[in-house]
């Protein structure tokens, strides 16, 4: 599916209309799994989708595969296990499982024992596209490839891309009306993004709401004149803004996608694409532009998990606890909507009206814990990498200042006790900037 940004000529031809016998079913569609950069080369990658534990590897040809993390045999995970000779072994009893989760060894077995029929594993289909790892939800053989929701803007050379994976503490819903409520930006992103001077009210069209998604478009209605920014959702899990002004060049925009790891857990993914100052894009290290993305997310997971803990107490619809205004709100609305129109096959969902299965657990009312390091820095290989390179040098600097001190001392009353001094003081002196740079892949952003 490629993601059309021709919304405006597309506006004046398309009128709203109620949809009858329209069905979506979760199961038939595509869920981002990570971006193939952050994917681990010689290890199995867990995730989840609406709780069931799933497994991701690279057999012997470098082809994915993806497989239910359970082995039939006593039910340990899969991803606890290694990758040996392109197939993924249980490291409880050694069990292997190839390409279509089928069983091709079980060390306890005689050599000439057959291998039980139901010994296997449920494969599901899995490709990488654009620089993400999709996996289908139901049948392989029912996986339409052309369904992967794809920005034809990124398949251009002249747009570069910046990427960023985090997991959050709440369901998938929350996040989708976040990134779809553009009039929050200019108020919690104040000095990031927005500025709160320019909180004004916007003029909001939406398109069409079928089974397929959301389409619509904004604009500020103080500067009518300007080219409408165009907003797209396709469902169950992708979320488009695109805006330009061609005849100065610019062009742009931010991919939201996201899957529903399960009860208030989701991962995100954001692509930020552009054609215009791609020298910024591609000079600033990829830990680098993390730090920021991480504080703009940082900004809203405080607040939103506020609004979750609120809503869940009430045990109201939203339409009972909302209040939308017409010139913010109208998009989050449209999207609760389209939950109530043709979210029944979901899981569990929290629409405007209706929901499924949503009620409070024993964890709701609990203190959520935001932890930078376990939901972004252990899953970016960039930002890894740079933490281990951060703590390496916090490790060497105290080591060397330890030994500079200890020559200082052998060196009494001599000038290599002047200079072993200075020089370990220099080291305490990298140990403690080291530390405190090693925060920032840690803790999260707290506002003052």
């Amino acid at each position: 599916m490629i993601v059309n940004s021709k919304i405006e000529e597309q506006a004046q031809k398309t009128e709203l209309q109620p949809e009858q016998n329209q069905e979506f079913d979760w199961k038939k569609c595509w869920y981002p799994v990570c971006f193939v950069q952050d994917l681990p080369k010689n290890r199995p990658y867990s995730f989840s989708l609406y709780d069931e534990p799933l497994v991701l590897f690279r057999n012997h040809d470098g082809k994915l595969v993806c497989l239910v993390d359970r082995c039939p045999h006593r039910a340990a995970k899969l991803s606890d296990g290694q990758i040996t000779d392109g197939k993924i072994e249980c490291f409880y009893h050694g069990w292997q499982f190839g390409s279509d989760g089928e069983c091709l060894h079980i060390p306890q077995l005689a050599t000439d024992a057959k291998i039980p029929t139901n010994a296997c594993v449920k494969s599901f289909e899995v490709v990488e596209r654009q620089g993400i790892v999709w996996m289908w939800a139901g049948d392989r053989e029912a996986a339409v490839h052309e369904n992967i929701p794809i920005v034809e803007e990124l398949d251009k050379p002249e747009f570069v891309t910046t990427d960023v994976m985090r997991d959050l503490p709440y369901d998938q819903f929350y996040f989708i009306e976040n990134v779809m409520d553009p009039a929050h930006v200019q108020i919690s992103h104040d000095g990031t993004l927005g500025k709160r001077e320019n909180a004004k009210p916007s003029q909001m069209e939406v398109i069409e709401n079928s089974s397929k998604g959301v389409r619509g478009r904004l604009r500020g209605m103080s500067k009518p004149n300007l080219p409408w920014s165009q907003l797209e959702f396709f469902a169950p899990n992708f979320v488009s803004y695109s805006y330009g002004i061609p005849q100065q060049g610019v062009v742009g925009g931010v991919a939201f996608y996201s899957i529903p790891m399960g009860k208030s857990r989701c991962r995100i993914f954001v692509r930020n694409y552009s054609r215009f100052k791609t020298w910024k894009f591609k000079l600033t290290p990829r830990w680098l532009d993390h730090m920021l993305r991480n504080r703009i997310l940082e900004e809203d997971l405080p607040l939103i998990i506020g609004q979750k803990t609120q809503i869940e107490r009430l045990g109201q619809s939203l339409k009972q606890v909302f209040l939308p205004l017409k010139t913010s709100d109208t998009f989050v609305v449209e999207y609760y909507k389209w939950l109530d129109k043709f979210g029944s096959s979901l899981p569990y969902y929290q629409g405007y009206s209706t929901s499924k299965d949503v009620g409070t657990d024993e964890h709701s009312f609990k203190p959520t814990p935001l932890d930078r390091l376990s939901q972004h820095t252990q899953l970016c290989d960039s930002c890894s990498r740079a933490y281990q390179v951060t703590n390496r040098v916090k490790q060497i600097s105290v080591g060397v200042a330890i030994a500079l001190a200890a020559l200082a001392i052998l060196a009494d009353g001599s000038w290599i006790q002047v200079v072993a001094v200075l020089a370990s003081l220099g080291a305490v002196g990298l140990a403690v900037a080291a530390q405190r740079f090693k925060t920032h892949f840690e803790r999260p952003y707290t506002r003052h």
